[in-house]
């Protein structure tokens, strides 16, 4: 059975022994390709994926519906048990006169390859690596992370800072209250191994996500820990 780490054990960045010692080290990031552990019953939200885990590239989501289960007009697929958080998000944010649009969902591995692929020959591979996940390594092919943008705006790669817009502001101030969490914040590439993207939100649960934001770390930060605290736990509860 799977349970929410303790915050003590989230104090990574403390310079003092004692948190260094209850904390095993965060890996660096390496281009790896380890195997990420998923529960097959599970909805994913305890899998790590960074530039070290990885998905196979025959896994598919249970449960992928279209976002206009939420209310979206968009027929791209997460899996149903973002649904109920996801329309409450929408939902709350209208009631603030905030228009969001999702710009990304799902992600098979062929299209992370398609993709990768495509901004290797438009950077070079290594400043593709610095904002595009390598196949297998996206988040998005667990289908509960979402690119969220303005409604009928620009896609938020395409602003200077899509947080700095009333509806980024308010993601930043609200998407934890509805589960979901932020990847990759500001100043925090040595940890995420992703540069800074405001727009890639990855739902955990309301419990999960306000347990990260009390500890103020990056969600990788957490999810290794988990890993590392449940596999001590139990080696057979991925």
């Amino acid at each position: 059975m799977k349970r929410l780490l303790p915050l003590p054990l989230l104090a990574l960045a403390a310079p003092h022994a004692d948190a260094q010692a209850t904390n095993p080290p965060l890996p660096p990031c390496t281009h790896e390709d380890r195997a990420a552990q998923v529960d097959p019953a599970g909805d994913g939200r305890f899998t790590v994926l960074d530039t070290v885990m990885r998905l196979p590239e025959d896994f598919v989501p249970s449960g992928l519906v279209p976002l206009r289960e939420a209310g979206f007009a968009d027929d791209r697929l997460v899996r149903d048990v973002i649904i109920p958080d996801l329309t409450a998000l929408r939902e709350a944010a209208e009631r603030d006169a905030i228009a969001l649009e999702i710009f990304s969902a799902y992600r098979s591995y062929a299209y992370q390859a398609e993709t990768f692929a495509y901004w290797v020959n438009v950077q070079g591979e290594e400043a593709a690596r610095a904002t595009s996940a390598r196949p297998g390594h996206s988040e998005h092919q667990l289908g509960t992370a979402i690119d969220v943008g303005t409604a009928g705006g620009p896609a938020p790669w395409d602003l200077d800072d899509w947080a700095l817009t009333p509806e980024g502001a308010w993601m930043q101030t609200n998407a934890w209250r509805y589960g979901f969490v932020l990847s990759y914040p500001r100043d925090s590439r040595d940890v995420t191994c992703y540069a800074y993207e405001p727009w890639h939100w990855r739902w955990v649960g309301q419990e999960m996500a306000a347990t990260i934001r009390e500890a103020g770390v990056p969600p990788r930060v957490y999810l290794w820990h988990a890993r590392t605290t449940m596999a001590l736990e139990d080696p057979h509860d991925p």
